[in-house]
């Protein structure tokens, strides 16, 4: 390998772990606006408004390549379903317990991607990423019990389901990416999880106008950021950095979410939650460091 082409994997690479970062951190401070909206708007409709306009907002911009898009619809209609699981899983169990919590209960994804590529796809797991799990695992029952009582809450249980749920969004994400073009694709699962959402809305929770109202600002920012900017970025910087270095990256959203939560909603954490928090971001940190040190392959 020549030194110019060197520098090109090493520029390609560089760019798309910024993009992973970008995307942590707009996805941490999402959980702040997720948090407001839960006060006002149910899951669904707060889900089916942001996801589609969103959509519509990204549309705008690859309206042509949308239309001449021709294969790969499979991957856009399961990757739309998993994004609605893993949202509607999200939003239910935030809004029952805090932005801070949530964020890191919800980045033990992260660990939980090589484990169901173990799982169900066959591929080899380091034994460190099962002890990792394990450890994410009690950090996850500290933080949601706080110390004050044995059974984690509801609300953190089905955050931690939504999690699994996470992890195979991710799995979806990276394998699409490599096949088809990428902003269709985000567009595309935006407006499958969007109408999921906004259909189930009009039978469960109608959108009423104070809600909307009062909501315009985390819709806002969901829609804008989380949505079109914080997937987006996933899906680009998928496409080139290696699955180590997106784990890594991404993870990191657990830490913006708690920073976030502190300064703008005034969320507090007892001495048991922290010590909750630093071993689930431990366990994330130690699993992917080893495996990327593992798979690092020289440029």
């Amino acid at each position: 390998m020549n030194q110019d082409t060197e520098k090109i994997n090493l520029r390609e690479r560089l760019v798309s772990d910024t993009y992973l970062l970008l995307a942590a951190i707009i996805w941490g401070a999402g959980f702040v606006a997720q948090r407001m909206a839960s006060f006002h708007l149910g899951f669904n409709a707060f889900n089916g408004i942001r996801f589609l306009l969103g959509g519509l907002v990204l549309l705008l911009f690859v309206w042509r390549r949308f239309r001449a898009f021709k294969g790969g619809w499979g991957w856009v209609l399961l990757a739309g379903g998993v994004l609605f699981s893993a949202s509607s899983l999200q939003q239910i169990g935030i809004g029952t317990t805090s932005a801070s919590t949530a964020g890191f209960i919800t980045g033990t994804y992260v660990v939980l991607v090589p484990v169901l590529l173990a799982l169900f796809w066959r591929q080899r797991t380091p034994v460190v990423t099962w002890v990792a799990a394990l450890v994410a695992l009690a950090g996850t029952y500290l933080l949601s019990t706080g110390g004050t009582v044995l059974i984690p809450s509801t609300g953190s249980l089905i955050l931690l389901a939504g999690s699994v749920v996470w992890a195979l969004h991710v799995i979806v994400v990276g394998l699409a990416v490599k096949k088809i073009d990428v902003l269709v694709f985000s567009v595309g699962q935006f407006l499958v999880c969007g109408l999921i959402h906004l259909v189930m809305s009009m039978f469960i929770e109608p959108v009423s106008m104070p809600a909307l109202r009062a909501s315009w600002l985390p819709l806002l920012y969901s829609s804008l950021f989380s949505v079109v900017l914080g997937f987006t970025l996933q899906a680009i910087g998928q496409k080139k950095a290696p699955s180590a270095d997106a784990a890594l990256l991404l993870s990191l959203e657990a830490v913006f979410a708690a920073i976030t939560g502190v300064l703008f909603l005034n969320e507090q954490l007892n001495l048991v939650q922290v010590i909750g928090c630093v071993v689930i971001l431990g366990a994330i940190l130690f699993a992917q460091l080893i495996v990327l040190k593992q798979n690092r392959k020289p440029l």
